[in-house]
């Protein structure tokens, strides 16, 4: 257990907190414009709780978060209550006046029912999951039938969570010890109910060194470029930033700007690729003294070989494949790999570092093929880019049909004969059309029919058999009836 000695008396003008009566006091910029950041609460709202116990705790959040200006930009509140079932009191977005919140603090209503602290936690991962800002999860408990609770922590500290925690002196403490993110000792309080307010102002502080908005942030990281984005705490004051960076390691001087006091970001360029640079900024100003901010960060890779694979001069046995950009400087070696999709054998060509281009030869008429182009680096790395290429089909001469014959039978008919080779046939096509070019059918016949016998044929009709392969309809032979 924790012993506590009298605090100072806290620096804030405090609200009015009595139920029916509330008068909330404006604080300066100073101290309500210090943030950005999301902050959820975690009420424990179940039977455990004593009345006179919830009704403290609620009236302690309400006097923690009283300094804060809120809504987008500023901090977002949000509170949960952990019950049998976990409910959303209100979301992050609902309250951007004090005002509002310290009125919907103050009429929340306990749930009692049993302390399912785990679905409650795993409700609170997903109100935190997509936002960017700094985010902390106060947690308020008695410590009572926690749960399994491990595993939705350790979720929410990989996704960038703090979580922070007040408990009664009744609690699990190891399990809360677990839970909480370091620091502990100014995270984590174990303190009776009715002394609890003697850690407002400590709370208060860890919460503000978590999420306050005088940091330096640098986005849009290229393999040439950043952007440094900070607060703009000059907006309303008279100064200007002084902003100078440098690669780590780099022993001669590095670069230098000033930029206007509205400035909030500024785009560095010309870096180098893969590098760490670390960048200051220092606000100045003869109305206040500001901390200088600094911020790390490291370049992205420039185009690494293979960037681009093509294929071209596709045939039936061979494809070129050619990629870039040819760095010689940077590649001992290319490989190109390749095989027939989805399992075929895979072969490798491997090549010199100056040549960006190959022709695969052996293959596969009509094949779809994987080919993967790697480059092995003289400082050990590999890079790999793969394409699919089809080889084109075999082009064969189709064996043309020979002896078309038309004999005549009875009146109307007439019987169709004819030879071809039997290989690669799959059928045959007969078309006829009268000598008026008014009355045109075509037939398709199997690849054993050799004749075929017409009916209701007029006088100087036109005949024609073509045979069908494989690869497409072959040559055909076309005789006309008698008159």
């Amino acid at each position: 257990m924790r012993m506590w000695t009298i605090l100072p008396t806290c620096v804030f003008l405090w609200a009015m907190l009595q139920r029916g009566s509330l008068q909330v006091v404006e604080l300066p910029d100073s101290a309500s414009n210090c943030c950005e950041g999301d902050i959820l609460l975690l009420l424990d709202s179940s039977g455990s709780v004593a009345n006179y116990e919830f009704s403290r705790m609620l009236g302690f959040t309400a006097k923690l978060l009283l300094p804060f200006s809120l809504g987008r930009g500023h901090v977002r509140v949000g509170l949960l209550q952990v019950g049998t079932k976990p409910t959303l009191e209100f979301g992050l977005d609902v309250h951007s006046k004090q005002r509002s919140l310290q009125k919907a603090l103050l009429a929340v209503t306990q749930l009692q029912g049993s302390t399912n602290t785990e679905a409650a936690l795993r409700m609170a991962q997903q109100l935190l999951a997509d936002t960017r800002v700094p985010k902390v999860l106060l947690w308020l408990t008695d410590g009572v039938d926690l749960g399994k609770v491990d595993e939705p922590i350790a979720q929410m500290k990989a996704q960038g969570v703090s979580v922070l925690i007040v408990s009664s002196v009744h609690g699990d403490f190891h399990v809360l010890q677990r839970a909480v993110s370091p620091p502990e000792e100014s995270h984590l309080y174990s303190v009776d109910i009715d002394n609890i307010d003697i850690i407002t102002e400590h709370m208060r502080e860890a919460i503000i060194r978590i999420i306050r908005a005088e940091r330096l942030s640098a986005t849009d990281v290229t393999s040439h470029s950043a952007v440094l984005r900070w607060r703009p705490v000059l907006s309303t004051l008279s100064g200007y930033y002084e902003l100078w960076y440098n690669a780590i390691g780099n022993t001669r001087a590095g670069s230098k700007r000033i930029l206007p006091r509205e400035s909030s970001s500024v785009e560095l360029t010309k870096l180098q690729p893969e590098t760490t640079y670390s960048a200051f900024l220092r606000p100045e100003s003869n109305k206040r003294l500001f901390n200088t901010l600094t911020v790390s960060f490291t370049t992205l890779p420039g185009v690494l070989s293979p960037a681009v694979v093509s294929v071209s001069d596709s045939g039936p046995r061979q494809i070129r494949v050619s990629w870039g950009p040819l760095q010689p400087a940077l590649v001992q070696r290319y490989t190109v790999e390749y095989g027939t999709i989805p399992s075929g054998a895979v072969h490798t060509v491997t090549l010199q570092s100056h040549q960006n281009s190959t022709v695969l030869t052996g293959l596969q008429p009509g094949n779809e093929y994987l080919v993967t182009v790697g480059a092995l680096y003289k400082n050990g790395k590999e890079r790999a880019m793969s394409v699919k290429a089809c080889t084109q089909e075999a082009v064969t001469a189709l064996p043309a049909l020979a002896d078309l014959q038309l004999t005549s039978a009875t009146h109307n008919e007439v019987q169709v004969e004819w030879k071809a080779r039997q290989q690669g046939l799959k059928g045959f096509w007969l078309n006829r059309e009268n000598r008026d070019g008014h009355d045109f059918t075509s037939t398709y016949l199997p690849p054993s029919s050799f004749s075929t016998r017409l009916t209701h044929i007029a006088p100087s009709s036109r005949v024609c058999v073509s045979p069908i392969y494989g690869s497409g309809r072959g040559e055909g032979i076309c005789c006309t009836t008698e008159k």
